[in-house]
């Protein structure tokens, strides 16, 4: 095992361990935290496997961008962000869903391996370079990309006109 693969399993290990905290979390701020984390650990993912622009915009759209509106949206809505016992269900309930989990990844995995095996994969680096994401992005996908920033724009001020409530 080279030290690629290795450094490629730890970013996976820690994505998929973060994952597993942001859903378990009863702290809705330490929730979103470790989604920062989740993300993060996906744009080592993609460095290692020489996509640098994909993990920059990675890191810029979802941990700069969504992750950080999240939090601005929970802290101008007034939204209660403590521990919260009455959302949660019983022991029974949690263990079904983990079993149910478990199932999903568990058979996921087996088809992966029974379709693709010992196969592998060297990365085209060619294609995850600058130049080629910047002409379709700003060629092709320029329309697409100014109506995301314009989603973005409405988001936050539907967040700020709502945490000020009604005017009287």
């Amino acid at each position: 095992m080279s030290g690629a693969e290795l450094l490629f399993a730890a970013f996976g290990l820690l994505a998929a361990t973060a994952a597993f905290l942001a859903v378990g979390s009863r702290h809705v701020v330490h929730a979103a935290l470790w989604l920062v984390v989740a993300l993060g650990s996906l744009a080592g993912v993609y460095l290692v496997l020489g996509a640098e622009i994909v993990a920059l915009v990675q890191l810029l759209v979802y941990v700069g961008a969504v992750v950080v509106l999240v939090l601005f949206a929970l802290m101008m809505t007034r939204a209660p962000i403590g521990i919260r016992d009455d959302l949660f269900v019983g022991k029974g309930q949690r263990l079904a869903a983990v079993l149910a989990g478990v199932a999903v990844a568990g058979l996921l995995g087996g088809t992966l391996l029974v379709a693709v095996g010992d196969a592998t994969v060297d990365p085209d680096t060619a294609r995850g370079q600058a130049e080629p994401i910047g002409r379709a992005v700003f060629a092709a996908w320029a329309l697409p990309f100014e109506l995301l920033s314009l989603l973005l724009l409405a988001a936050l001020i539907g967040a700020v006109a709502v945490s000020r409530g009604r005017q009287k």
